[in-house]
């Protein structure tokens, strides 16, 4: 049977999928003031990270629309899977689950299965890939839905950020306890647990700070020799570099993927931040 994986533009696919037409990303819009910047194959991490610097206020994204979607889904794979960013987050994963509707109501009968990541960035990725392993590998497409699925609930995803005003001025904090002002350099480590953001430490200064994100991830995470680490950063390879080494210091992992951020996270995560998925 063929496949398609849909993924929404807060995934960054690494280089080799770019290209690959088994994937298809769907942009989501970037406001910044009255400027409306699409998260495609044309976004300019530098030329936008400079219009936020430059914007008194905050930027905000917005989802795709259900028919954006719906264009998506509407190929000759046999099967059709979607990868969303968490429904915590954004309405990408309510647009994509409606997308389906119209499709299955317009062109008839597809089997399409939506994954709400609970997640971003490359927590997106990693369900992104592990589907085409899955599909590469001959499993069925209810046994590919059962198993991403079950793989979805033991995935953590892990950041730290050097400014956390974007997150926190769009909601995105709610439940989070009160934050040391970033003026201490007191950095948190930030968990997504099943969609919800939630504090799991703090250090001062940033490298301190990937180094508990480092202990508590290999904490959280047993048998990481079967496991893609994927670290993806906002303009600061070398900072991902850095956290690469902490991690491979301490286990050993089946493959180490590094990624730019693309628009949307580029936006939430802004200049100088690290995600790590496992």
């Amino acid at each position: 049977m063929s496949y398609k994986i849909v993924v929404d533009s807060c995934c960054e696919l690494p280089g080799k999928c770019k290209n690959d037409d088994r994937f298809e990303r769907v942009p989501l819009g970037l406001e910044v003031g009255d400027e409306l910047i699409w998260d495609d194959e044309n976004f300019n991490q530098k030329e936008f990270l400079e219009k936020v610097a430059a914007y008194p206020e905050c930027p905000k994204s917005s989802c795709p629309s259900p028919e954006k979607f719906m264009e998506a889904y509407h190929c000759d794979a046999d099967e059709v899977y979607v990868v969303t960013l968490s429904s915590h987050l954004s309405g990408s994963y309510n647009s994509a689950e409606l997308g389906k509707s119209l499709y299955l109501e317009k062109y008839g009968e597809k089997k399409i299965h939506v994954v709400d990541s609970e997640s971003a960035s490359c927590g997106e990725t990693q369900l992104a890939i592990r589907i085409m392993r899955y599909k590469e590998a001959g499993l069925s497409y209810e046994e590919t839905v059962e198993k991403i699925e079950v793989f979805k609930r033991k995935m953590r995803t892990y950041f730290v950020l050097d400014n956390l005003e974007t997150l926190r001025k769009n909601g995105r904090l709610t439940g989070v306890k009160a934050l040391v002002a970033s003026t201490l350099s007191i950095k948190p480590v930030m968990v997504g647990n099943l969609g919800v953001i939630e504090q799991k430490s703090q250090a001062i200064g940033i490298n301190k700070a990937l180094a508990k994100m480092a202990d508590c991830i290999l904490s959280d995470v047993q048998h990481t020799e079967t496991r893609t680490l994927m670290i993806t950063h906002c303009n600061c390879p070398e900072r991902a570099q850095y956290m690469r080494s902490l991690m491979e210091k301490k286990a050993t992992f089946k493959n180490v993927v590094i990624l730019d951020t693309a628009g949307v996270s580029t936006m939430y995560a802004n200049d100088g931040g690290i995600i790590v998925t496992l």
